[in-house]
This record gives structure tokens, C-alpha cells and sequence, in this order.
């Protein structure tokens, strides 16, 4: 009775048939795949849930879509083509959420192949790679305290070229204007500047000679951005 229960409509007797037994193990081990994954892809970083849940749960998916392929030529194109229909449906997510993703995909396409050893060892290999590139990289990316991201609003029937450079000129090393933008329908502009402060103590002299060119409208000094996308 459990035979039949654990076999395909379709199958044939050239079919080669998984047991339950070998199903659960290389389910279980795409699991415990994910979990390390998981645990050696947040070090020292800092992940979405939604994110954390498709690492801990996407070695296993692709597990059982491997294995229920088993060798079946035709259903191995179905299944390609359904997973070029599927997109995820918030932001794109940063390269390293990306490599993530990817590095749970092969997890998981190993597991699914029934090497479960060649499975966990490229997860802790790779895992690791990945931990050790965070730490060299948190080394290298210290902030700076000098280096900020300036946005100024100013009124749509200013023109801001000129105005704003004598300040910048006297209270940083370096400036760079990086982006300009439209805000409240279009009455108003937003200028993004990254710059380099001369002298953090001077912070307050400095945002106040831009507020009497700028109509005192809103204006916003922090460190420079540094967006994470999540997904």
C-alpha cells in the first residue's frame, strides 16, 4: 500500500522510483543546508525576514523540484520555463542577497542530486568565503566622520547654480553635486551633494549660511548614503 501511495500516476517500470525513506533524508538535509546558510550569510549583516525565510527554505525547494524531475528530459524544460515566469515581487535586492540566493539554489540542486555530503561541504565552503569577505570588507568600509551627503530644498524659481558654492568652498575639501530632483509636485528642488567636511566642530556654521541662501527651507546633513535594497 506504501508503494503505491509513494509512486506517480505516470510512472512506468523504466521509471526509477525515490523511496520515502531517501526523500525525507535529502529533504532534511536541504533544511539543515538552509539553516547554515542562513546563520553564515548574516554574520555581521543585516537581512530582511522574508529574505532569511528564502535562504532557510529555498535548498529544499529546489531539492524536491530536482529529484521529482529524476532524470526526465521533458519535464526538466517544464520546469526551466516555470522558473523564468517567476520574478520576486519587491526590490531587487543587493549583489550579496543575490549571490545568497544563488549559492541556496546550488545547495539545494546538489542535495537534490543525492551527493548530501558535496552539499554541505560547498554550503560551509562557500559560506565561509562569504565571512570572510564581509570582515575584510566592514575593515575596509569604516566611515568617515568628514565625508556626508548634503540635501538641500530650495524653491522652484531659484536658480542654484553659484549660489551654494562660496559656503561649500569655505567649510569643505571637496564637494560634488550628485543628483537634483523635483519635490512636492514640483514646486520645490531637492540637491543631493556628497562632500567632504573641513572641520566637523563648524557643522552648525556651516548649515546655517546654506539655510539664508535656501529660503530656510529644509536642509539635511548625515553620512553618505548607503542604500540596502532588501527583498
Amino acid at each position: 500500500m506504501l508503494d503505491t501511495l509513494f509512486r506517480g500516476l505516470f510512472d512506468t517500470t523504466l521509471t526509477d522510483t525515490i523511496a520515502p525513506g531517501d526523500f525525507l533524508l535529502c529533504v532534511g538535509v536541504s533544511l539543515l543546508v538552509g539553516l547554515l546558510l542562513c546563520g553564515m550569510t548574516m554574520w555581521r549583516s543585516r537581512f530582511s525576514r522574508s529574505l532569511v525565510v528564502t535562504l532557510a527554505v529555498l535548498p529544499a525547494v529546489v531539492c524536491v523540484v530536482i529529484m521529482m524531475v529524476n532524470g526526465n528530459v521533458g519535464t526538466g524544460v517544464a520546469v526551466a520555463g516555470a522558473f523564468n515566469l517567476v520574478r520576486f515581487r519587491s526590490a531587487p535586492g543587493s549583489a550579496r542577497e543575490i549571490a545568497a540566493l544563488f549559492v541556496a539554489m546550488g545547495a539545494g540542486l546538489i542535495t537534490g542530486m543525492g551527493y548530501l555530503g558535496y552539499g554541505i561541504l560547498f554550503t560551509l565552503i562557500l559560506g565561509a568565503a562569504m565571512m570572510v569577505y564581509t570582515a575584510l570588507s566592514l575593515r575596509a568600509g569604516r566611515i568617515d566622520a568628514t565625508e556626508r551627503t548634503l540635501h538641500i530644498t530650495i524653491p522652484e524659481d531659484l536658480d542654484y547654480t553659484g549660489v551654494f558654492e562660496p559656503v561649500l568652498d569655505r567649510y569643505t575639501r571637496r564637494y560634488s553635486l550628485t543628483q537634483v530632483r523635483t519635490t512636492n509636485m514640483g514646486s520645490l528642488f531637492r540637491l543631493t551633494y556628497e562632500l567632504t567636511l573641513k572641520d566637523p566642530a563648524r557643522e552648525k556654521q556651516f548649515l546655517d549660511q546654506l539655510r539664508i541662501r535656501n529660503g530656510n527651507l529644509e536642509i539635511s546633513l548625515g553620512h553618505q548614503d548607503n542604500t540596502v535594497a532588501t527583498l
